[in-house]
């Protein structure tokens, strides 16, 4: 078992200000689309939608550090910071010169990174005198994040869970209705969106972008209510950079300073925080050092997708976001990872892709696993699904360390626990998990329509 070293900061040291990585990217992102003009976005158009202060960050292209509300940093208060830890028990199963560190979200009250975001969110709908929301999930980690983040500034929530992860993780659903929320298998028969899909396909198992149709369709029905976003967006990266900003320290603590870092990716919440405040140094300061987006190879936007500007969601409420995309209307395989089955990346991370400033490796489900029970027996946690995608992306680069003999520093993003996960695991064991790849044709035939940028 681990001899594994922990690296632990004070209160103090909890980010008094987020990171935004717009101000300091060589090229900017394109502008989001409003879906009705065709016209580029302004903050007021997403007022309906979002609470005022989200839609405010999410248009922010000037400011490099935005400030955190005093509330929202004594609420992280109760599990941050969390922990970096040297993960000397996975060094040493891997035989590797590689130092690896792992920075360690699963500490958080309900299991996830998710909290980091759900928290500043509910306060500013809180703080507007919103009372009721509305959000989507896939693994239920950012649904069961915002449940307890509802409940804490005293709204109501209501989480449409893909269907295929509301019948997979029933733990997850338990969660969230403990603190609260409505949870609704989408597709639904209580939406126009979720009604359609299902006349269309009666056995449709659901995507993140259906689910989110129904999300966003609920709150702009319904009086005095929001919709809030775990992934994808500006908004919703910055608040992640308290993940990256802490691990500077901790990593300076250690006395090193990552060569590769790597986060999973399906929106790209959990790898926008950890990775955008260590880009900064690369984009300012002339450091080298790799940054890995790992994806499922069930869903390879950005390995595999066309750079485009699509729907966030499936009905196309959303506003054009330009993303790397395998289509609004992709149908991801029913993977475990629930929460990385997601069509498209956002704008900010889609532009880094696409000028080389990032890297991206898909990984097969089974590789995914066998990497989970490689760490948990090496480290003692048992990771999330979707975390499982960065551990196995690091211990493809350590392994690279070791055949080239070289003494690299690789960081990665533990972004969840896997407690919840057991039926996976429980499939994995038995043999009945597979590999999924996506044919050529279909992502052909699924983007066909779409305008290339």
């Amino acid at each position: 078992m681990s001899e594994s070293k922990k690296f632990i900061l004070q209160e103090k040291d909890i980010p008094q200000a987020w990171f935004n990585i717009i101000p300091s990217m060589p090229v900017k992102p394109l502008p989001m689309l409003n879906p009705s003009t065709g016209e580029p976005l302004k903050a007021e158009d997403l007022y309906p939608l979002f609470s005022k202060e989200a839609a405010d960050q999410e248009m922010n292209f000037s400011d490099s550090w935005i400030e955190i509300p005093e509330p929202v940093r004594e609420l992280y208060k109760i599990w941050r910071p969390t922990p970096l830890v040297r993960a000397r028990g996975l060094e040493k199963a891997l035989d590797t010169p590689a130092h690896i560190y792992f920075k360690n979200e699963s500490v958080s009250p309900v299991g996830s990174h998710k909290l980091n975001s759900a928290i500043p969110q509910a306060f500013y709908c809180k703080q507007q005198g919103v009372t009721n929301v509305t959000t989507e999930t896939g693994a239920g980690q950012w649904g069961a994040a915002l449940s307890m983040a509802c409940k804490m500034f005293g709204l109501e929530l209501a989480v449409y869970m893909v269907k295929i992860s509301y019948n997979q993780k029933p733990y997850r659903r338990s969660i969230m209705q403990t603190y609260g929320a409505e949870v609704i298998a989408s597709p639904s028969m209580s939406t126009r969106a979720g009604r359609d899909i299902i006349t269309a396909h009666p056995n449709y198992q659901g995507s993140l972008g259906t689910a989110i149709s129904e999300a966003v369709e609920l709150a702009m029905s319904t009086p005095n209510c929001k919709y809030a976003l775990g992934s994808v967006l500006n908004h919703v990266a910055l608040h992640q950079t308290v993940i990256g900003l802490e691990a500077e320290k901790q990593m300076e603590m250690a006395g090193e300073y990552p060569d590769t870092v790597i986060g999973c990716f399906g929106g790209g919440s959990n790898f926008s925080g950890i990775s955008f405040p260590f880009l900064r140094h690369n984009l300012h300061d002339g450091y080298k050092t790799r940054f890995i987006a790992a994806e499922p190879a069930s869903c390879p936007k950005l390995t595999r997708g066309v750079f485009s500007y699509d729907y966030g969601d499936e009905a196309g409420y959303t506003p054009m976001i330009p993303m790397l995309t395998l289509g609004h209307n992709f149908s991801p395989a029913n993977i475990h990872a629930g929460g990385l089955r997601y069509h498209g990346a956002g704008a900010v991370v889609s532009r880094l892709r696409e000028d080389k400033i990032i890297d991206a490796v898909d990984i097969p489900q089974l590789e995914s696993f066998n990497a989970a029970t490689v760490f948990a027996k090496a480290e003692g946690i048992i990771p999330a699904p979707e975390s499982a995608h960065a551990i196995a992306a690091a211990i493809r680069e350590a392994l690279s360390a070791k055949e080239a003999g070289e003494k690299k520093v690789i960081l990665f993003n533990l972004s969840g626990h896997g407690l919840i996960d057991m039926t996976a695991y429980d499939r994995y064991f038995a043999g009945d998990l597979s590999n999924y790849e996506v044919p050529d044709s279909e992502i052909e035939a699924n983007t066909a329509s779409l305008k290339k940028i």
